[in-house]
């Protein structure tokens, strides 16, 4: 039986979206989303997004499957990706500009603003070694300018979770980074059991950071939501960028804020749709 779906994009950072409300049980297995993520034989994309029924305390709840059938945490650009997915569902029955969705990380708030972008309260960074996970430190202690040895040179990284896992280093040429030979070694390095989400970061100045990223099941992808959140708190643990900042990724930027008020990270972004379908 087709399966209707709708492809969006955040930054170049594509996923396809599945009307997912009447189960809480994803209507493809891992195994399929491979298949339709695959950019020659299927319709290709970075992962498969569900929108399945939320609880008592939420609108809707979000899983999503990588392009390898591995199913991570959380994803920043497909969350907002979500969020203008399902405006589209409710059409002029939309009553509120924001949702609360539970996602394997915790509940996200994304909030759809005038301009068409969509800001995305991110919830606390989590910086415990036992919480990213790794074992680069004792478990109650933070990862910050930890020399780590990888590709036979040894990196100083910073370890922060988004309710995913992310390591950040800082560069002084991001675009000189073999992004595709290393990436998979960071990702599959044994001090990071549940493997990595890896961030590269140039500094142009305290507000202002390019970044490239290996994404943990995906690979080299054009950006990464929760990477450039947990970026931005390595920048400041790290005392290299200001606690608000754009952060320019090879498909464009987002504007990301660690709120000194409430210690919450907002993600500010694009989520465009593409075209609709059925499989």
């Amino acid at each position: 039986m087709a399966i209707e779906f709708t492809k969006y994009q955040g930054l170049g950072n594509d996923f396809i979206l599945i009307d997912n409300r009447i189960s809480s049980t994803p209507l493809i297995t891992p195994e399929e989303a491979v298949k339709w993520c695959d950019r020659h034989f299927g319709i290709g994309a970075d992962g498969v997004i569900f929108a399945l029924p939320g609880d008592k305390d939420t609108d809707y709840t979000m899983r999503i499957f990588n392009s390898d059938g591995s199913e991570p945490e959380m994803c920043g650009n497909g969350i907002r990706c979500l969020a203008g997915f399902l405006a589209e569902l409710e059409g002029i029955s939309r009553t509120k500009d924001h949702y609360r969705i539970q996602t394997l990380a915790g509940v996200m708030i994304p909030q759809l603003m005038d301009d068409g972008q969509v800001k995305v309260d991110m919830g606390l960074p989590r910086l415990l070694a036992g919480e990213i996970p790794t074992t680069l430190a004792a478990a109650e202690a933070k990862v910050i300018n930890q020399p780590l040895e990888v590709s036979g040179k040894t990196w100083e990284v910073t370890c922060v979770s988004m309710g995913n896992p992310h390591c950040i280093t800082f560069v002084e040429d991001v675009a000189a980074i073999p992004l595709e030979i290393i990436g998979p070694q960071f990702e599959h390095h044994p001090v990071f059991p549940q493997r990595i989400n890896t961030e590269f970061i140039e500094v142009v100045n305290p507000n202002y950071l390019k970044m490239r990223v290996w994404e943990r099941g995906a690979g080299i992808t054009l950006a990464c939501g929760t990477g450039a959140c947990a970026s931005l708190v390595a920048g400041v643990l790290t005392q290299k960028c200001d606690r608000s900042a754009t952060i320019e990724l090879p498909g464009g930027c987002l504007e990301i804020e660690w709120s000194e008020a409430d210690q919450r990270i907002y993600m500010t972004g694009p989520a465009e749709r593409v075209f609709t379908g059925k499989y």
